[in-house]
């Protein structure tokens, strides 16, 4: 079920954007997967720890072996939207002024080993600095927000725009959200009764692939993934985290 317009719905210059976009998602997909994967695997190497491969019983379903945030795994949150998000949305993603990607910020906040001329456009995906910019970032709590740059009119321009971005829509209502679209419920959560809502929302984790007791980082994406189905475009959001 797609939450946005497809191409045929699309205007030429909506079109053009959606197809920038989707090259620029491979790119990401690619350095994503090197960070969270092979960069991780190279860390535990390097300090010469044993890499923690999944057991084959945790692949059975419902098998869960509680782990730890290991030090060497490089976790991160990564939201990437093909527009831009709405003010109204702000309530819930945490982007503001004061988390912006601009020096002063990053200054305050000590993130960037700001050595030299600060360069401005590194934020942008067009920049050939921008994967040691978004590099530097990944490691800070909270997510990052790559959304179009509503400055550039002319042009359809990416710029990672915030960071430490917080996600803070309950997951009761994501499970609310999610259950209502695939008719489960047709208004309220406990509608049904308190036992109802609990397996709905051993369903909101099912349905993303998760068990029930995921960790921070990965229901926070998924958090964020529903929440982002109310706005008309593609959303994608990237999660790497060895916690259980």
């Amino acid at each position: 079920m797609a939450f946005w317009s497809v191409r045929e719905e699309l205007s030429q210059a909506d079109r053009l954007r959606r197809s920038y976009y989707e090259l620029l998602r491979d790119e990401l997909d690619q350095f994503m997967a090197q960070y969270a994967l092979i960069d991780s695997y190279a860390n535990f190497c390097s300090r010469n720890s044993k890499y923690p491969f999944v057991e084959k019983r945790e692949l059975k379903p419902r098998a869960r072996i509680p782990d730890v945030e290991y030090e060497c795994q490089n976790a991160f949150i990564v939201l990437f939207v093909e527009d831009i998000i709405p003010d109204v949305c702000k309530k819930y993603i945490r982007f503001f002024d004061v988390n912006k990607t601009v020096k002063t910020n990053l200054l305050r906040s000590k993130t960037l080993p700001l050595e030299g001329t600060f360069d401005r456009t590194q934020k942008y995906l067009e920049s050939v600095h921008f994967f040691n910019f978004i590099r530097v970032l990944l490691p800070v709590d909270y997510a990052l927000l790559i959304q179009r740059d509503p400055a550039s009119k002319s042009r359809s321009r990416y710029a990672l725009s915030h960071f430490h971005v917080r996600i803070d829509w309950p997951i009761a209502d994501a499970a609310e959200d999610l259950s209502r679209n695939l008719r489960y419920i047709s208004k309220d959560l406990y509608e049904k009764g308190d036992k109802y809502a609990e397996n709905i929302q051993k369903k909101f984790f099912e349905y993303y692939g998760l068990p029930v007791m995921a960790g921070g980082r990965r229901t926070a994406a998924i958090v964020a993934a529903q929440y982002l189905k109310r706005i008309p475009c593609i959303t994608t959001v990237y999660a790497g985290s060895s916690e259980s």
